[in-house]
């Protein structure tokens, strides 16, 4: 196989096009050439006159040897396909299924794992099915009905599934971890352009029908999936755990416990502190959401042209503030929608969200500022949880209940929005007008306010005046960090903290690679149950 690097068409090219290219730049015939799998794609934007995509393809074709041999670029080199492997069995006995709680990407790639390999996994799920979550997640948005068990963070698929479904992620893959759960992704039911476009999503009304295809493969695979089954407790004796327990009722016999809970599991973080799990706080960040129109977001990252070919821009921005804290957008939404994202009564939080063709009218990110142990108020290891929790009151005491919004200009000037300008709300939930400097305190509005400004100069318009705040976004991670070893346990042996929760992961294919090493670790340790 021949590796072909940045291989520039123009945007509006065809496959015919692509596939001529590919043979000149290997001064060979089309004819000869067997096949061509994309395996990177992504856009050169960097002249607005002249927008491009930038390919890396591989090429099977005739008398590849000579072609290499002859070649004088470093565009072309040789290249082994590596394919993902999951580590043969243990030897020590397995009692009991592996356990794993919470069934969003850790919990659920890390039980479609054991459970290909034959372990077959028992998933607990606090809250309920997809189907009955988005009713009634519909519900609270339409009128506030809250369900503290299942709603935008509990449910099946975890917070993720009411998400835009990015896939994109910094972290190594030297395992191929983020290319198998890619390719999972995309066998039950993903857009398969997220196998190689640079930044993949696979939006919110596609991703439902994903967590249920997986869900059907474990269960089909012998594995289970309990919905309903909040793990309230653990039982654990000589620093080994034993079992979970249900509900306050049902004990369920373990010699494996997966910890993917989610960011947003605090009763869970309080149970395990008090059971004496080692965790400690960790650093996040919190802001609000922005909204502009998604057209003048096109326009200002592709130019007026190359906008309606490419079609919604998204946008990554970052800022070091005057008091040195971080200010930079987070899960950007192209096309998309700001949510209701709260999951305890009295207290608001927000989130963004897309389907998958991005139609909305407006583009929303949330915009953070970095906080961290010197601004909690103690040293206990949910002095984080604590944080975010005063903040989502005071966002529900500024909104009477709904998500507090507000002009930016305003905002800036610490007033109270009357009405919209030009930009109309794209929203999932009830709001009213708040004053947001309320919610935030200064030591993070003034750096947000720094951070607006300083944007404009890489997306014109960014700053206007109506641009639509919406607040507060608390929960980008998790507050704090369950404790682990170089074989992915805790100090309680058979306990593995795991994912985005657990402080191991920063979103759904980071949180899917993490569940995959703890099913490689729990895998490779024990033998297949007779």
């Amino acid at each position: 196989m021949i590796r072909i690097t940045q291989m520039k068409l123009p945007i509006s090219h065809s496959r015919e096009d692509l596939e001529k290219k590919a043979a000149k730049v290997l001064r060979a015939r089309p004819e000869d050439i067997k096949s061509i799998k994309i395996a990177k794609q992504s856009i050169d934007a960097r002249k607005k006159d002249e927008i491009l995509y930038s390919y890396t393809l591989d090429v099977e074709i005739l008398r590849e040897s000579q072609i290499i041999k002859r070649a004088k670029s470093s565009q072309i080199s040789a290249v082994r396909q590596l394919k993902y492997q999951f580590p043969p069995p243990g030897k020590e006995t397995l009692t009991h299924p592996p356990v794993i709680v919470g069934s969003g990407p850790a919990g659920l790639f890390c039980g479609l794992m054991l459970a290909q390999a034959g372990y077959r996994p028992v998933l607990l799920e606090r809250g309920e099915d997809v189907d009955s979550r988005r009713s009634k997640v519909e519900r609270f948005w339409r009128e506030g009905v809250l369900d503290t068990g299942t709603n935008v963070q509990f449910g099946e698929g975890g917070a993720g599934t009411f998400s835009d479904g990015k896939l994109n992620t910094l972290v190594k893959d030297p395992g191929m971890r983020n290319q198998k759960v890619l390719e999972i992704l995309a066998e039950h039911g993903g857009d398969p352009e997220i196998l190689y476009v640079q930044k993949p999503h696979i939006g919110t009304d596609v991703l439902g029908q994903v967590v249920k295809n997986i869900r059907s493969h474990i269960i089909a695979l012998g594995g289970t999936v309990r919905f309903g089954s909040q793990v309230t407790d653990l039982v654990i004796q000589d620093k080994r755990v034993l079992g979970a327990v249900i509900n306050g009722q049902e004990t369920i016999p373990a010699q494996q416990v997966v910890l993917a809970v989610g960011h947003s599991a605090r009763d869970t973080f309080s149970m395990l502190y008090e059971k004496g799990i080692p965790m400690a706080q960790k650093a996040f960040a919190v802001g609000l959401r922005i909204q502009h129109p998604q057209k003048m977001l096109n326009v200002s990252q592709y130019g007026e042209r190359a906008a309606e070919i490419l079609g919604p821009a998204p946008y990554k921005l970052t800022w070091q503030s005057g008091s040195g804290r971080g200010v930079y957008s987070f899960c950007m939404c192209p096309g998309g929608y700001v949510v209701d994202a709260s999951s305890q009564p009295g207290m608001t939080a927000v989130n963004g969200m897309s389907n998958h063709d991005r139609g909305g009218k407006n583009g929303n990110s949330a915009l953070i500022v970095t906080v961290g142990p010197k601004d909690y108020q103690d040293a206990s290891p949910l002095a984080g949880v604590e944080f975010q929790q005063k903040l989502e009151r005071l966002a529900y005491a500024c909104g009477e209940g709904k998500i507090p919004v507000q002009l930016y200009g305003d905002f800036k000037k610490g007033v109270c929005s009357r009405e919209f300008g030009d930009v109309e709300p794209q929203i999932k939930g009830r709001y009213q007008f708040g004053n947001l400097r309320s919610v935030m305190p200064e030591c993070l509005s003034l750096p947000f306010i720094e951070g607006v400004e300083q944007f404009e100069g890489k997306i014109k318009g960014f700053s206007r005046y109506d641009s639509i705040l919406a607040g507060v976004e608390s929960r980008t991670s998790s507050p704090v960090r369950i404790h682990r070893d170089e074989g992915l346990q805790s100090q309680i042996r058979g306990l593995y903290p795991c994912g985005e929760g657990a402080g191991y992961a920063g979103g759904i294919t980071s949180a899917a690679m993490d569940g995959i090493r703890v099913a490689e670790a729990i895998g490779k340790t024990y033998a297949l149950p007779k």
